[in-house]
Order: C-alpha cells, then sequence, then structure tokens
C-alpha cells in the first residue's frame, strides 16, 4: 500500500493566515492555482494533471476525474512542489480572504472528508482531490452550495479554507444539525447530507434567510463557517450598487456621502 507524503507543517496568522508546509528531500505538496505564496530555493514547480494520486491510474479514470473538475469551473490541472535539494525546505499557501485554515489528518478522520467545492488548499501529494455530486433529487435542485463539493481521500494531511470563525462540531449517530448550505466547510465520510424545506409561507416570503436549509446527521465531525465567500460577496455587491451605500443615519448620512465625495450622480 502507497502511503501520501507525510509532511509537517505550520499555520500563521490570525484573520488572514498561511500554511506553511515543510518538505524533506524528494517530498511533495500539491495545491490549486493560485494558492502558492513563498518557497525556499531548491523547491521545484511543476503542472501536473488531476491531482498526482494514485487513485487516479489510468488514463480513462484521469480523463473522467478531469472532465468533473472542468464541469465545475475547476481547472484541469493542479501545481506540485517537490524539495529536489538537500535538507528540508518550505513552500507557504495563503488564504483567499479572511478566515481559518483547518488542518486535516485524513488518516484519523477515516480516510475521506467531503468539504466545499472552494474549500480546498493544498495537501501532501497523494491525497486525491476530487468533484463529488450530491446524489438525492432534493439536494441537487436546491442545494445551491452544497450540490456541487469536492471530496479529499487518502492517509495523509489536507488545508482546507473557511470564511469567518469556524465551528467544528462532533456529531453522535442520529444527530441533527441544521445548517445554512453556504455555511458548511466538510464532513467526514458517515455524515448524511441533505436539503431541507424551511417551510410557512412567512418564513418563505419574508424570512430573509432562504427558502432551503441543510442537515447533517450524525454520527461524525462537521466544520462550519461564519463568512461563506457567497454572502461576503453579496454584501460587497450590494454596498457597491448606485444609491445603495447605507450610512447610521439617512439624512445624515446622505450629507456625508456628499461632503466625502461620494454623494449622488
Amino acid at each position: 500500500m502507497i502511503r501520501n507524503h507525510e509532511i509537517d507543517y505550520r499555520i500563521h496568522g490570525e484573520e488572514m493566515q498561511y500554511v506553511e508546509v515543510e518538505l524533506d528531500p524528494n517530498e511533495t505538496a500539491v495545491a490549486e492555482a493560485g494558492a502558492f505564496m513563498m518557497m525556499d530555493d531548491g523547491i521545484q514547480m511543476d503542472t501536473i494533471f488531476g491531482d498526482g494520486s494514485q487513485q487516479q491510474s489510468g488514463i480513462l479514470g484521469k480523463l473522467f476525474s478531469a472532465g468533473k473538475r472542468l464541469l465545475t469551473g475547476e481547472s484541469l490541472f493542479m501545481t506540485a512542489y517537490t524539495n529536489v535539494s538537500y535538507g528540508k525546505k518550505r513552500v507557504s499557501f495563503a488564504s483567499p480572504y479572511p478566515g481559518k485554515i483547518i488542518p486535516l489528518d485524513l488518516a484519523e478522520l477515516g480516510g475521506r472528508v467531503t468539504c466545499q467545492k472552494d474549500a480546498f488548499l493544498c495537501a501532501a501529494k497523494g491525497v486525491s482531490v476530487s468533484i463529488e455530486f450530491q446524489k438525492k433529487l432534493g439536494t441537487g435542485l436546491f442545494g445551491g452550495e452544497g450540490f456541487i463539493m469536492q471530496k479529499l481521500e487518502g492517509d495523509g494531511l489536507a488545508f482546507v479554507h473557511a470564511g469567518g470563525h469556524v465551528a467544528e462540531k462532533v456529531l453522535q449517530a442520529g444527530e441533527v444539525l441544521k445548517v445554512d448550505t453556504g455555511c458548511i466547510v466538510g464532513f467526514t465520510q458517515n455524515v448524511s447530507y441533505d436539503i431541507q424545506f424551511v417551510g410557512g409561507i412567512k418564513n418563505t416570503l419574508f424570512g430573509g434567510e432562504g427558502v432551503f436549509f441543510a442537515t447533517l446527521r450524525g454520527p461524525g465531525k462537521v466544520w462550519i463557517q461564519t463568512l461563506p465567500i457567497s454572502r461576503l460577496a453579496s454584501r460587497v455587491l450590494s454596498y457597491a450598487a448606485p444609491g445603495n451605500r447605507k450610512e447610521e443615519g439617512s439624512i445624515l448620512g446622505g450629507l456625508g456621502n456628499l461632503l466625502d465625495g461620494d454623494g449622488y450622480r
């Protein structure tokens, strides 16, 4: 049995974190495009087809995996960082927006974690990073962010990024947690995931929280984020739209907009 590369790491920072991965000679880490921050001299970068894992053996397996990634807007390729010199070398990967980096030791988590499709940051070479479609009809039609997810498999370390603060919960067998679909970061393989209708005409029309939410049923571990990137983006766009700037106190706020050059045109 071929094990994943065993890497050491340190996570730096508070709100805009980065993870520093330490590689022994010939050890490799893989990452999605855009995650790289810095590295020591002696580390070689290579673009690889897929994630370089043993699970993608054979040309048909690689093409099928690449096709699923392409359908969801992911790149066909990943970048591998290999220590080709003597001694330990370090490579760092940065979080894309404010939040926390979560280390996942897949060997201790049952060998598989399902996470939001944009959550993956980097991993030890050998960890399989693939796309997983939720099979239930309700999840497929109404799941939003939760319909298409990433599946991390193997026995090595992987790192995912979450927005804002992260709550880690352990669900007992049969225990149910109801969550906004965008707030789910990931969950272990024994957790059952589905979409539930909120119900009630007032909730549907005036609730402001969406018509559907996710249900997570134990046993297993789940990670929940306070600031999904979709929520952050919608708030920024709403604030930036002409005429939608909101201040504390509408009359004085409007006057302040005129004075600071952001008045209505």
